[in-house]
């Protein structure tokens, strides 16, 4: 086996220390924000959090959870999510596996309109007006319907069904399988790395959606958790009733710390959920992009 070359070393040191130097630099962030979240509001106020919990509580834990507002926002943010990445999933594999096929005659002017939304957006006025014609305006849906196809997720997915065999599918056609047949008990289980993966991208967005809900959405009900947090950002004190729950431990909090903490809650979700896709979410995107 022949050793490494001394070039070959020194290329790798170096990129190990500078991954690690990028890695740090978005660490590090987050552990600030989690000690802050930890820490007392005499601590906070006064500047003392670094890296560490200063006067260690969980009192801005025990605020937000104890917020109605924070789990309307929470419930709605997971209910688009899970609905909306299933819809994306279901309408990116319905519009993808045609079009991958060789015997569908249309599918380069499927593509070409597909691009065309790639290098052409349109503004936010027209498309306000789009979305206030079609009755999307303070409607959730607006945060799942307009976006339910991705062009990127589109293309990845359509050069993963591209490299199925297509002996499996004209056999499947002989067993008298239809189309819509073919897709779900027979594309769609050999296609799970690729639908993990793009199912990640979907959730994310979802999760992390903001700008289409503070423009199309007026009724605060229906506001997901990345817009509560920003609203909650924009305020300099926080008020609440004197009869809530969380009233009791307002007097003990700190705006900042409350902000701190509800953007590690915000976040939790995708951290403990990435692991467990992880495995699929590499081979997906590379299997999928080796064929255009």
């Amino acid at each position: 086996m022949r050793t490494p070359s001394v070039r070959y070393r020194i290329f790798r040191i170096g990129n190990l220390v500078f991954l690690t130097l990028l890695s740090l630099t978005m660490i590090l962030p987050f552990i600030n924000v989690l000690a802050q979240s930890l820490s007392s509001s005499e601590a906070i106020m006064g500047g003392k959090v670094s890296f560490w919990p200063v006067a260690f509580t969980w009192i801005n834990y025990e605020y937000v959870f104890g917020d109605a507002s924070f789990w309307r926002a929470f419930a709605v943010s997971v209910g688009v999510t899970l609905f909306g990445t299933l819809v994306n999933l279901a309408a990116t594999a319905s519009l993808a596996y045609p079009v991958s096929r060789p015997e569908y005659k249309g599918r380069s002017v499927v593509v070409m309109f597909v691009l065309i939304t790639v290098v052409f957006s349109a503004p936010l006025i027209p498309n306000f007006i789009l979305m206030k014609e079609l009755h999307l305006v303070n409607n959730p849906l607006v945060l799942i319907v307009p976006g339910a196809i991705n062009a990127f997720n589109f293309f990845v997915m359509r050069s993963f069904f591209a490299q199925l065999p297509g002996e499996l599918i004209d056999a499947a056609r002989i067993d008298g399988c239809g189309e819509f047949g073919i897709i779900w008990r027979i594309v769609i289980p050999l296609s799970k790395p690729a639908m993990a993966s793009l199912g990640i991208f979907y959730a994310v967005g979802h999760w992390n959606a903001y700008s289409t809900a503070l423009y199309y959405l007026n009724d605060p009900a229906w506001w997901p958790i990345q817009v509560t947090l920003k609203k909650l950002f924009e305020s300099d004190d926080i008020s609440v009733d004197a009869g809530s729950a969380v009233y009791s431990t307002l007097a003990h909090t700190s705006p900042e710390g409350i902000k701190m903490a509800t953007i590690i809650i915000a976040t939790l979700p995708i951290i403990i959920i990435y692991p467990f896709l992880q495995k699929h979410f590499v081979k997906g995107i590379m299997v999928g992009s080796v064929k255009s």
